[in-house]
């Protein structure tokens, strides 16, 4: 069920590259910003702005960086994210349909109850980062790494996670049900009680992963793992 190795899962993991940025922004937005449908905002340097509870469609940010943003409980529909940095950005609650993130670097962010439904992430890092009760159903990832993430309970389901990297992250609770993982990487990762095992096929994991894992397994296939220790005890 899960391979120690994958030639096929070997060759769509990549680095992520890196975000485009300029040299320094053409404009320090302060107070605030108009946020609506189909506007472009570009090469921005968005600090400590309040933009939470917005709604907008079509909206795109590129080559821009939130510093201490607050996005939280905003909704987006297919927004679009390119060559962006987020620093110690809130986006709590932040909801979004077909939305997309290219080139991207999260850092130290607050991104608890995010949803990033039916979306497309590529060469994005995300790092030091909150992202517990998450959802990321039916969103597809190439070429993504989390980093140092809390995901317990995040919500995988029919994700297509063949280009993910989870690295020293606890994905405890996590969901994965229906979810496409030939090739995605764990590794040093808490995957304590994690939903959809059987979805794992072709995952690759580092071997101080596959001990809990192995537990969670036996649980979904109805194995019942025999302890002699116990057994002298009654």
């Amino acid at each position: 069920m899960v391979a120690r190795t994958s030639a096929r899962g070997a060759a769509r993991w990549r680095t992520p590259a890196a975000p485009k940025l300029p040299a320094s922004p053409d404009l320090t937005a302060g107070g605030d910003l108009t946020i609506g449908d189909e506007v472009t905002f570009e090469r921005l340097d968005l600090g400590d702005l309040d933009l939470s509870g917005r709604t907008a469609d079509g909206i795109e940010f590129a080559r821009c960086r939130f510093t201490r943003t607050d996005v939280s409980g905003s909704r987006l529909e297919a927004a679009r994210f390119a060559d962006c940095v987020f620093e110690s950005a809130n986006l709590a609650n932040l909801r979004t349909q077909r939305s997309s993130m290219l080139r991207v670097r999260v850092s130290t962010a607050r991104m608890t109850g995010l949803q990033w439904v039916n979306g497309a992430l590529r060469d994005v890092t995300i790092s030091d980062s909150r992202l517990d009760l998450s959802s990321w159903r039916f969103t597809t990832f190439s070429s993504v790494a989390f980093e140092g993430c809390n995901l317990t309970r995040a919500d995988f389901q029919n994700a297509d996670l063949r280009g993910a990297r989870f690295t020293d992250c606890d994905l405890t609770g996590a969901q994965f049900s229906q979810a496409s993982m030939d090739g995605a990487r764990f590794a040093r990762c808490d995957l304590t009680g994690i939903g959809g095992v059987t979805s794992m096929t072709g995952a690759i994991l580092a071997h101080q992963d596959l001990i809990a894992l192995s537990y969670t397994l036996a649980a979904a296939l109805g194995v019942h793992i025999d302890n002699p220790d116990e057994e002298r005890t009654r």
